[in-house]
C-alpha cells in the first residue's frame, strides 16, 4: 500500500522513479516484510507482556498513519489541477496538518511515527530495525526538500526544521 499510494500516486512531487530506485525500495520492502514474518510466526516468538503495549503500539501506528494520509492529501490540494505552481505548504485547518508549521515533511514523521507503532506492538528487533532504516531514508529525503524550499522561496519559515520538529 505504502509503495503505490506514497510513492507513485501523489500527485505533489516528481511523477517518476529512477528504476535503480524501484529495486532499492522492493527490497526494502519485501525484505523487511520477509524478517518480520518470519519472526512474528516463529514458534518461539514472545508476544509483548501485556495488551496495553499492544494497544499502545497499534495506537501510535493508526495515528501516524492518518497523519501520513492527512499531510498526503495536503500536499496533493495545494495546487490546482494541472498546475505546476508551488507554494511553501502551510496547515490547512486539519489538527495533523498543524505540523506543517514545525517541519518541511510532514508526512515523513508521521510515516517514522507509524512505523515506530508498530514496532512497539511487534515486540521485534527487524521492526525497530525496519523503522530506524526507514526513519534515516526519509531523513535524507527531508534534508534535501527542506533545503531546496529554503532556495526556492525567500520568504520561508526561518524556524521550520526539515522532519523532526525542533531539532531537524
Amino acid at each position: 500500500v505504502s509503495t503505490q499510494s506514497g510513492h507513485y500516486g501523489r500527485g505533489f512531487s516528481k511523477g517518476t522513479m529512477p528504476i535503480g530506485n524501484l529495486f532499492k525500495n522492493c527490497t526494502y520492502y519485501w525484505g523487511f516484510s520477509s524478517l518480520i514474518s518470519y519472526f512474528i510466526n516463529h514458534p518461539l516468538y514472545t508476544v509483548p507482556s501485556t495488551e496495553t503495549q499492544v494497544y499502545v503500539g497499534l495506537s501510535i501506528y493508526f495515528f501516524g498513519e492518518l497523519g501520513n494520509l492527512s499531510t498526503h492529501l495536503a500536499f496533493k490540494n495545494m495546487r490546482p489541477a494541472g498546475s505546476k505552481v508551488r507554494v511553501i505548504p502551510k496547515p490547512n485547518g486539519n489538527p495533523f496538518c498543524a505540523l506543517f508549521d514545525l517541519v518541511s515533511c510532514p508526512n515523513y514523521t508521521y510515516e517514522v511515527l507509524s512505523w515506530v507503532g508498530y514496532a512497539v506492538m511487534t515486540q521485534t528487533f527487524f521492526s525497530g530495525l525496519f523503522a530506524l532504516v526507514g526513519g534515516a531514508q526519509m531523513l535524507q529525503w527531508a534534508l534535501g526538500k527542506h533545503r531546496n524550499y529554503k532556495k526556492e522561496f525567500k520568504d520561508y519559515p526561518k524556524n521550520r526544521k526539515a522532519m523532526i520538529p525542533f531539532i531537524m
